[in-house]
């Protein structure tokens, strides 16, 4: 199966972006995929602001987006736009450091004011680092996710059904990706 890099653009450790992309990536994993979390606020902030390419946590990070044959990548919505840290990873990474692969793009905030930040502010970054295809991406209302005293997560039932939906499609696209490329 595909090996899954799920990046957490949330600058929070305490993040329900962070928190719904672990859950998503439990579905991925009993799908039988590989996934590999990145958490973009535990790249030191000097190596982000700074552009520092040579910095052992960029590194490590451009090198799992490489690896990776998909993306599920979540962020926080603020101003109508994705998270900063996000954006600051995104510049340091090659220009193409997304082609050939697959990609979800995920969001989280407190008014569907925002659900069109995905297709206005994420998606064109995405498509512009040489996505093979990245898939209609999703916008959950943080109130719709719950996060327990233990950590666990629960989502609202309509929610959790679209989401289920959503990261199946790309589960499933991330299966036809080998078949596509021996086919050519």
């Amino acid at each position: 199966m595909a090996t899954v890099l799920s990046v957490s653009g949330s600058p929070s450790a305490s993040s329900r972006t962070g928190r719904l992309l672990h859950h998503l990536g439990r579905r991925l994993t009993a799908q039988g995929h590989q996934v590999i979390p990145l958490d973009v606020r535990t790249i030191p902030a000097e190596a982000l602001l700074g552009a520092d390419f040579r910095h052992p946590a960029v590194a490590r990070a451009t090198d799992l987006f490489a690896r990776a044959d998909g993306v599920l990548i979540g962020t926080p919505i603020y101003k109508a736009s994705y998270s900063g840290v996000l954006k600051a990873l995104l510049d340091l990474l090659p220009q193409y450091a997304l082609t050939g692969k697959t990609v979800l793009p995920l969001a989280t905030g407190g008014s569907t004011a925002h659900v069109l930040a995905i297709d206005y502010a994420l998606r064109p970054v995405l498509q512009s680092m040489g996505a093979a295809h990245v898939l209609q991406g999703w916008f959950t209302l943080d109130k719709d996710i719950t996060v327990g005293e233990d950590g666990s997560v629960t989502v609202a039932p309509a929610t959790a059904e679209a989401l289920e939906h959503v990261v199946d499609q790309f589960s499933a696209a991330l299966d036809r990706v080998p078949a596509l490329a021996t086919a050519g």
